[in-house]
């Protein structure tokens, strides 16, 4: 077989172990795959969840960056982010989540992530952008749309907020969340 063939065999043995939990097979075919190949990233990002599961952060964030140093993609990006967020590393992790989301404007961990980071930093300007940017793909999630809404809320941004629910509660008229931040937003501005 070729390296190719067997890179892709490899790395999909190590996905299906991931998937079903056996982390040491899937770390035997992930480490496989990166013999075979070292010119993708997707081994070394396995390796990395799999570090996470076991709570080896610092080996995690290793494998995410040499997975970053190869492919610098959204999910490399967001591995770094998640475990800079769990030392308390803000800083990096809040530019870890924008440079992912750069990349890819429907990565919902990087996007939530950064609205917890934003909310905790006192930074919920600096997120909105992020939050339209991934609507304006999928115009149609109300967990973004009511999270952008809830920015706003907290801006004191309260007539935008409440456009934003409307937008909601038109496709989804018994969304109760929706309805109720909507409702609570007409008793504030009465």
């Amino acid at each position: 077989m070729s390296g190719q063939l067997d890179y892709e065999i490899n790395k999909e043995l190590g996905e299906c172990y991931l998937f079903m939990g056996d982390l040491d097979k899937a770390e035997e075919y992930y480490g496989k795959a990166m013999t075979n190949n070292g010119v993708h990233p997707d081994p070394y990002l396995g390796l990395a969840t799999i570090a996470v599961q076991r709570g080896r952060l610092d080996e995690a964030m290793v494998l995410y960056r040499k997975a970053s140093t190869i492919e610098a993609d959204d999910r490399s990006l967001s591995g770094m982010a998640l475990i800079e967020m769990e030392r308390g590393e803000t800083a990096e992790a809040f530019t870890h989540f924008k440079g992912a989301l750069a990349r890819n404007p429907e990565n919902l961990v990087a996007l939530f992530g950064l609205v917890r980071l934003a909310h905790a930093d006192d930074r919920l300007e600096e997120v909105l952008p992020y939050l339209q940017d991934y609507l304006a793909v999928d115009p149609i999630k109300h967990e973004v749309r009511f999270t952008l809404a809830g920015c706003l809320v907290n801006l004191g941004r309260h007539a935008e907020a409440g456009n934003e629910l409307d937008q909601i509660l038109l496709q989804d008229p018994a969304n109760a969340a929706a309805r109720e931040l909507a409702e609570e937003l007409k008793r504030v501005a009465a």
